[in-house]
C-alpha cells in the first residue's frame, strides 16, 4: 500500500513585474531551475494544470497556472466540493465518481484514471463552458479507501469538437440529424436484449415515403431532401420519450418502440400515418404531399436478432406498399411465403447445376406458313434434363432466374446452342427468345452480339424475339439492341404482342420484322367473339406497319382456318407440331465446328473452394442430344455449395456465392466446344 504524501510541490506565481531577460540569461536560468520548477515550466508549456486532492480534508492544491487553463481562480475551486459545483450537471462522470466509486483495488502503486467532462468556469448557470481532460492516479490507505489524488487537467475543446464531428458522421444522418442505420442497428440490438431480459415486447417499424422518386423527378433532389427533413421532423414529434428514430435509408425511417406490444404497435402505426397526412409539406417550389407506408413487427416474438428483424420489417413494408393508398402492415409468419422461398432456392440451385453440368437442351417447335402449312422456321424452347435423366420443360425456372439475374446466363446458353444448331444444320431457321434483362442491359446484350458476330454466315437464319412490354417500355436500349441485331442480318420479332400497352409511335420507332400475337388471344378463337375482333385488328395493324404477323397457341383446325381468312402470315401451336428435341433438319456432311469468339482465350477456373470428389454416374443417363454444349474453363460447382441444410432448406449464402461465380465466369465471352452427342457431362 502506498504511503500518503502530504507535501504538494506547487506554489502560486509571483505577480511582481520583472525585467525581460536576454536569451543567454533565459538559458542560464533554465539550467539553474530545481526539479519542481522544471515540472512547473513543463506544465505551463503543455497548457496543463496540476493538482493534489487530499480526500480526508477535501482540500485541492493547484499549480500556479490553473487560472489560465480553467479560466477561474484556484481559490474558488480549492476543495473537491467547490470544484464539483463548476461541473456541468449533464456530465456522464466526474472526478469524485471515478475515484470514490471505483471498483479497482490499489495494489500499492495507485490506480490510474482518465476522464473527460464539461467544466463551467463561471458557474453552472453560465453559458461559457470548456471541455476538460482529467488524467491522474489515486492512492488508497490500508483499508482501500482513497486518500489522495495527483493529476493534471487540460482543455480539449478543439479535440472534443473534432471527436464530436467524427462521432456525428459515424452515427448520424447528415440531412436529418437522426441516427444512421448503423447506430440504429446497435440501438435495436440493445432493445431486443432488454425485452428478452425483462420479458417484455418491443417493436421495429420502417416507414417509407412512397412518392419520393416522383418528387425527385418532378422537383429535383433539393426539394426531395426538404421533404425528407420535414417528414423526419413530423415523425420525431410523435415518437415517445425513450423510443428511437433513425434515417434507415434514402426514403425510409426506422423507429424502435420500447415496451410496446402488438396492440400498441397498431396504435403507434396509425399515429405516424396521421402525422404524415395532417398537411402538405411546403417547399420552395410548391406544396408536396408525402405518402407514407409502414412495415412493422413485434420483437422478440418474430425475430431475436437485428438482421432478421430488419428483413422482416422490410417484408411487411413491401406488403404495405401493395395497399391502394398509404397504410401499414404488421409482419405475420406465412407458411406459403416460406414454402415459396424454399421453392425459389431449389429452382435457383437447379439453374446453377444445369448451367454447370450442361443439362439444358433446346426443343424446336415449327412455325408454319399460313397458306401452305410448310414450316418456315422453328422456335427454340428451353428444356432441362432432371437428376433422373428425364427431359422436362424449364419454364418454371425462368421467373426465379429473372429475379436472381441468372436469366442472362440462360440467354447466353440459348444463343450459343442456337448458333451451334444453325452451323450444323444449313436448312435450319431458328427463332429464340431473349429476356428483357438482357435486351435492355448494354453490357449483356453486347455480349450476345459478340457471340453472334463471328457467325455472320448463319445469323441471317436467326430471329430474335423480345417481349412487347420490354421492347416498347425500354425503347432506347431496346432500339440499340435491335439495330445491332439487324446489322448482323438477324430478324427481330416482338413477342406476346397485344398483352401490353403499345404506343404506335414506339412501335414504328423499332426496326422489327415480325409481330407475334399473344397466344392467350389466339387460343379458342372459334368460341370467343371479343378475341376474334381483337386478333383481326392486330393482324391488320401489323400489315399496316409492313410487318409479318404470327399467331401462337393454335390448337384446332377451326382456329387456324379463321386466321387464314384474316390474312395471318404464320401460325404456331400444337396443331402444327409439338416441340421436340430431335432436330427436324439434316446435318451437313462436313460437320463444321461452331465458331465462338476465339479472340478471347478461355478463362481459368474461377472457383477457389476445395475441390470435391466427382458425383456418381446417374442411374438413368440423359437422352442424347446433338445440341449439348459445354463451357470451357469453368469448373463444376462443388456439391458443398449446392447442398441442402439439415432442415431441408438451401444455404442461401452459398447459393449466392455460386451465382456470383457464374456471373464472373460468363462476364467475358468464352469459347464453346463443338456440339457433343454424348448427352450431359458427368460432374
Amino acid at each position: 500500500m502506498s504511503e500518503p504524501q502530504s507535501a504538494a510541490p506547487f506554489t502560486f506565481r509571483d505577480t511582481a513585474p520583472a525585467a525581460v531577460p536576454s536569451p543567454v540569461e533565459k538559458l542560464n536560468r533554465v539550467k539553474d531551475l530545481d526539479e519542481a520548477a522544471q515540472i512547473r515550466r513543463a506544465l505551463e508549456a503543455a497548457n496543463e494544470a496540476a493538482y493534489h486532492w487530499i480526500v480526508e480534508t477535501d482540500e485541492i492544491v493547484w499549480s500556479a497556472n490553473a487560472a489560465e487553463v480553467l479560466g477561474c481562480a484556484p481559490g474558488v475551486i480549492a476543495t473537491g466540493r467547490a470544484y464539483a459545483a463548476y461541473l456541468d450537471p449533464d456530465n456522464v462522470t466526474s472526478r469524485y465518481d471515478t475515484v470514490m466509486r471505483s471498483s479497482v483495488i490499489d495494489d500499492g502503486g495507485g490506480v490510474q484514471y482518465q476522464i473527460e467532462y464539461l467544466f463551467r468556469p463561471e458557474g453552472r448557470q453560465a453559458r461559457r463552458a470548456v471541455w476538460v481532460e482529467d488524467h491522474g492516479r489515486w492512492h488508497a490507505d490500508a483499508n482501500g479507501r482513497p486518500t489522495e489524488v495527483f493529476g493534471t487537467v487540460r482543455r480539449i475543446d478543439d479535440r472534443h469538437q473534432r471527436d464530436q464531428q467524427l462521432s456525428f458522421i459515424g452515427n448520424c444522418d447528415p440531412v436529418t440529424g437522426m441516427m444512421n442505420r448503423g447506430r440504429m442497428a446497435e440501438a435495436l440490438s440493445e432493445a431486443i436484449s432488454v425485452a428478452q431480459r425483462e420479458g417484455k415486447a418491443c417493436a421495429l417499424l420502417i416507414a417509407a415515403i412512397n412518392n419520393l422518386p416522383v418528387i425527385n423527378e418532378a422537383y429535383g433532389f433539393e426539394v426531395a431532401d426538404d421533404v425528407v427533413i420535414a417528414a423526419a421532423r413530423r415523425l420525431r414529434q410523435v415518437v415517445r420519450t425513450g423510443d428511437a428514430i433513425a434515417r434507415y435509408s434514402g426514403s425510409k425511417f426506422g423507429i424502435i418502440l420500447n415496451n410496446c406490444d402488438e396492440d400498441e404497435l397498431q396504435v403507434a402505426a396509425e399515429r405516424f400515418l396521421a402525422v404524415a397526412r395532417e398537411s402538405v409539406i411546403e417547399t420552395e417550389r410548391g406544396p408536396v404531399w408525402a405518402m407514407l407506408s409502414i412495415g412493422a413487427l413485434s420483437l422478440p416474438k418474430h425475430a431475436t436478432d437485428v438482421n432478421t428483424a430488419m428483413a422482416r420489417a422490410e417484408e411487411a413494408l413491401t406488403e404495405a406498399r401493395r395497399l391502394p393508398s398509404d397504410g401499414y402492415a404488421i409482419y405475420v409468419p406465412s407458411e406459403q411465403r416460406l414454402s415459396q422461398r424454399i421453392l425459389n432456392a431449389r429452382c435457383a440451385t437447379e439453374i446453377v447445376r444445369c448451367l454447370k453440368e450442361d443439362r439444358f437442351r433446346l426443343a424446336y417447335q415449327p412455325i408454319v406458313d399460313a397458306k401452305t402449312g410448310a414450316p418456315v422456321l422453328h422456335e427454340a424452347l428451353l428444356r432441362m434434363v432432371d437428376v433422373g435423366g428425364e427431359l422436362i420443360e424449364a419454364r418454371h425456372l425462368i421467373p426465379v432466374a429473372e429475379q436472381l439475374g441468372l436469366v442472362r446466363l440462360i440467354d447466353r446458353a440459348v444463343v450459343q446452342m442456337s448458333l451451334a444448331a444453325l452451323n450444323k444444320y444449313p436448312d435450319a431457321r431458328i427463332s429464340l427468345n431473349v429476356s428483357g434483362t438482357s435486351a435492355t442491359d448494354p453490357r449483356w446484350f453486347g455480349q450476345l452480339i459478340d457471340i453472334m458476330s463471328p457467325n455472320r454466315t448463319v445469323t441471317g437464319r436467326l430471329t430474335v424475339e423480345i417481349t412487347e412490354t420490354v421492347a416498347l417500355g425500354e425503347l432506347v436500349e431496346t432500339k440499340r439492341f435491335v439495330e445491332q441485331l439487324r446489322e448482323l442480318g438477324c430478324s427481330v420479332a416482338i413477342d406476346d404482342f397485344g398483352a401490353g400497352f403499345t404506343s404506335f409511335r414506339n412501335l414504328r420507332a423499332l426496326p422489327v420484322d415480325i409481330l407475334k400475337l399473344d397466344g392467350s388471344f389466339c387460343r379458342g378463337l372459334k368460341d370467343n367473339d371479343d378475341n376474334q375482333y381483337f386478333v383481326r385488328s392486330l393482324i391488320d395493324l401489323a400489315h399496316k406497319f409492313g410487318l409479318k404477323a404470327v399467331a401462337e397457341w393454335i390448337e384446332t383446325a377451326e382456329d387456324a382456318e379463321l386466321l387464314r381468312q384474316w390474312g395471318v402470315d404464320y401460325m404456331q401451336g400444337n396443331h402444327f407440331g409439338a416441340a421436340t428435341v430431335d432436330p427436324p433438319w439434316q446435318a451437313k456432311t462436313d460437320s463444321s465446328r461452331f465458331e465462338a469468339i476465339h479472340s478471347h482465350p478461355a478463362p481459368q477456373p474461377v472457383f477457389e473452394l476445395k475441390p470435391q470428389s466427382a458425383a456418381p454416374e446417374r442411374a438413368h443417363p440423359a437422352p442424347a442430344s446433338s445440341d449439348a454444349f459445354v463451357f470451357a474453363g469453368v469448373e463444376p460447382v462443388p456439391e458443398t455449395v449446392l447442398k441442402q441444410t439439415e432442415d431441408g432448406e438451401f444455404d442461401m449464402s452459398r447459393l449466392r456465392q455460386a451465382i456470383e461465380i457464374l456471373d464472373r465466369a460468363f462476364h467475358k465471352p468464352q469459347p464453346v466446344t463443338e456440339m457433343s452427342n454424348a448427352g450431359p457431362a458427368s460432374v
